[in-house]
């Protein structure tokens, strides 16, 4: 059933990545004006297209950027299913476990961008030349409601395993996997971080204390600072954000390690732009692009930006646990089926 229903799932994305246009102003003139166009696939919020574009065309004003932008799942389905036609030039902006399955898949033209070298290490693909180049990344927190907790007089987990003491039955709210990427990036970790059968074994434990899985990766922590529930596993960000606001929370980084995604930039193979295109990835290496990626994340791959927003956990990069992309990329259908399998009955309603 869970097999059937991951492909349903898939067919169900590239049929919406069908519908997809092109967004950006894919009705400029730049062949008229001598440019060259770029069609750039992305994940990347809407608010970030505009000024990533406008910085990097002021700096490059012979290319013009046309963006493609859909969600994670739609954008790797919509790119996996034209690996014999491709249509984008470049990627920048998607989830890196996604850009290692293209890699692996030999969808990528290696390129080590200029200036690569002075990025954080685990920004940087190991292969030479390098296949992606990572951009920023973000974490799960534990946000806990201090306010409920006095109430009942409850401790203040300090790691994953406190999760699954019967005192806090029903009062836990994580995302799924299968429909968010902070979910699956939480899991993956947790199968790392323990191995397999005693990971399995964990999240049965902490399926007692799951009251709801939520569809959002932000929900959680936005849940417990409203005091709908007393924790939630969420989005670095937006528990810091909810703080910020005044919410009664701690963000909690367990001691066993923080899961983690990054966002990355890659080259597609077919591409008949292939100067353009290394351009752009150069640009999205530079300090220049980092400092614009900070808006939006405290960990970025450029090394001496304080990007960090207002009450964002000081050791937050130093809790990143040691993640094989590539294990999460080739290994995402198997734990989601299974996933579902054991937990997908106290899912929120779609």
């Amino acid at each position: 059933m869970a097999k059937t229903s991951i492909k349903r799932w898939l067919g169900g994305l590239l049929a919406t990545a069908a519908m997809v246009g092109l967004a950006g102003g894919l009705g400029g003139d730049a062949a008229a004006q001598g440019k060259t166009r770029l069609t750039v696939y992305t994940a990347l919020e809407n608010d970030q297209l505009g000024p990533y574009k406008a910085a990097f065309e002021q700096d490059n004003p012979n290319i013009d950027i046309a963006w493609v932008r859909d969600s994670t799942g739609v954008m790797t389905a919509r790119l996996i299913a034209e690996k014999d036609n491709p249509r984008a030039d470049v990627i920048w902006g998607l989830s890196a476990s996604s850009v290692v399955l293209f890699q692996n898949q030999g969808m990528l033209i290696p390129y080590t961008p200029v200036g690569a070298d002075q990025l954080k290490p685990v920004f940087r693909d190991s292969k030479s030349p390098m296949g992606w180049t990572g951009m920023d990344a973000y974490l799960s927190v534990v946000c806990f409601n201090t306010v409920e907790a006095a109430k009942d007089k409850l401790a203040t987990p300090q790691s994953w395993q406190d999760l699954t003491n019967p005192i806090y039955k029903g009062k836990v709210v994580m995302p799924n996997p299968a429909s968010s990427g902070t979910g699956y990036l939480t899991v993956a970790a947790w199968l790392q971080l323990m191995g397999e059968q005693k990971g399995w074994e964990f999240m049965d434990k902490l399926h007692e204390n799951v009251a709801v899985y939520t569809h959002s990766g932000s929900a959680p922590c936005v849940q417990a600072a409203r005091g709908e529930r007393l924790m939630g596993i969420g989005f670095d960000m937006r528990g810091a954000s909810e703080k910020t606001k005044g919410a009664p929370i701690d963000i909690i980084l367990p001691k066993e390690g923080a899961g983690w995604e990054m966002e990355a930039t890659a080259i597609v193979k077919g591409t008949k732009n292939l100067a353009a295109a290394q351009k752009l990835v150069d640009w999205t290496v530079t300090r220049k692009a980092n400092e614009m990626y900070g808006k939006y994340y405290a960990i970025v791959a450029a090394p001496g930006i304080n990007a960090a927003p207002p009450n964002y956990p000081a050791n937050a990069e130093q809790a990143m646990v040691k993640n094989d992309l590539g294990w999460m990329a080739s290994s995402r259908e198997r734990i989601l089926a299974e996933w579902t399998k054991r937990y997908d009955s106290k899912s929120a309603p779609k």
